[in-house]
């Protein structure tokens, strides 16, 4: 993709985020999509290109009434949208399609007794080699790359609670984000413990929502009533599922390649960005995406957010809108950071950083085994 040559037009949620017990999981999909096309003027049959994760691309084609020419179903975790953003943006160039609509909806929350963390089944390496050691979900695989990463970096607990903080402020700013109550280290410190070192304000909200993003060719774009948000550099990676065979417990190898193939393909330096969102499903992953994406040196990171760079007012807004901790956390947080970034290019955004041309959006999905970023701007190269 030439940077600046495909547009996001379109950009919505749900409109409620928290507890939604009555719609469906389809049903947020439809109201994100319904959203996003009411602001852009367009109707199902303008569609032809469509990308969801968590359900597929057949059902919620077939219940918006969409006839695809181009369809995608990557399912890689909560970074699958990302995924996406970079795939349609790919088959838009191409010429394969030129209008896409990628949905998310999922009820992370109410359905939370009928879900739980899915292993894959008895035949896989996570159950035959993990799982019968407590390795079992989210909370008990993060644990240990973390651990690993305070004790080789030298980052300290209390800048690891430090991150709960810095983003409750953000999310103290904005109506929609479900906590807005501002924190302390001491109380993030003493709530209550999940799995050490993961206190209850270090762990993401469990709610249900969804979004939807449009995308289309920069040309295309000028003819919507909305302000278009360029797309400049993609990225993704993948490695093993496994926290136990990650080639490095400390940094993630995903984040390193796919922000490296984000910022080639922009032709962007790291001072060139105004503002970040990176996937913070448990407190240490803004620390790791500060440190893989390149925005700070190896065991920079907790210092970095300590001094407030990444708070209001600070020289890089991060997870402006509270992030996975504090703003919503469906179960697949990413389609949350794309819709944040084009709210601060759009200028938009409830704590709008000003002047702000320039987004980085990175997504982790799973523990560390994938990864999508997307560089946007507001100005067209």
């Amino acid at each position: 993709m030439r940077p600046g040559s495909v547009a996001i037009v379109g950009a919505s949620e749900t409109n409620e985020l928290g507890e939604i017990k009555d719609k469906s999981e389809i049903q947020l999909h439809a109201e994100a999509a319904i959203n996003a096309m009411r602001e852009t003027g367009l109707k199902p049959s303008d569609i032809d290109g469509i990308a969801t994760a968590g359900t597929t691309p057949s059902i919620i084609a077939h219940y918006l009434g969409i006839k695809p020419g181009w369809a995608d179903g990557t399912m890689v975790g909560g970074c699958s949208f990302l995924l996406h953003v970079r795939h349609a943006a790919a088959a838009i160039a191409e010429g394969m399609c030129s209008t896409v609509l990628i949905t998310h909806g999922q009820s992370g929350r109410s359905n939370i007794a009928q879900g739980g963390f899915v292993g894959g089944g008895r035949a896989s390496l996570q159950a035959q080699f993990e799982s019968p050691y407590g390795i079992v979900g989210p909370t008990t695989m993060f644990t240990l790359p973390v651990l690993r990463f305070l004790k080789e970096t030298g980052t300290t607990i209390e800048q690891l609670a430090n991150v709960a903080v810095v983003q409750r402020e953000w999310a103290s700013r904005n109506p929609r984000a479900k906590l807005q109550e501002l924190t302390s280290v001491e109380e993030v410190l003493s709530d209550r413990m999940i799995a050490y070192p993961f206190t209850r304000a270090m762990c993401c909200l469990v709610t249900d929502g969804g979004g939807a993003l449009i995308l289309t060719s920069a040309e295309r774009a000028q003819d919507f009533p909305t302000r278009p948000v360029y797309l400049l550099g993609t990225g993704e990676s993948v490695e093993m599922q496994m926290i136990s065979q990650m080639y490095d417990k400390t940094r993630s190898t995903a984040f390193r390649i796919s922000g490296k193939k984000a910022f080639d393909e922009a032709g962007i330096s790291h001072d060139d960005a105004d503002h970040l969102m990176i996937y913070d499903a448990f407190a240490h992953l803004p620390l790791y995406g500060l440190e893989d994406l390149g925005f700070c040196g190896r065991g920079e990171a907790g210092a970095f957010i300590e001094e407030r760079h990444t708070a209001p007012g600070g020289s890089l807004p991060t997870n402006t809108n509270g992030g996975g901790l504090s703003y919503t956390h469906s179960g697949m947080y990413g389609m949350f950071a794309l819709q944040e970034s084009v709210r601060q290019m759009r200028g938009t955004a409830p704590a709008q950083v000003e002047g702000a041309k320039i987004s980085v959006c990175h997504g982790v999905g799973g523990m560390f085994y994938a990864a999508g970023t997307i560089i946007m701007s507001n100005e067209r190269p």
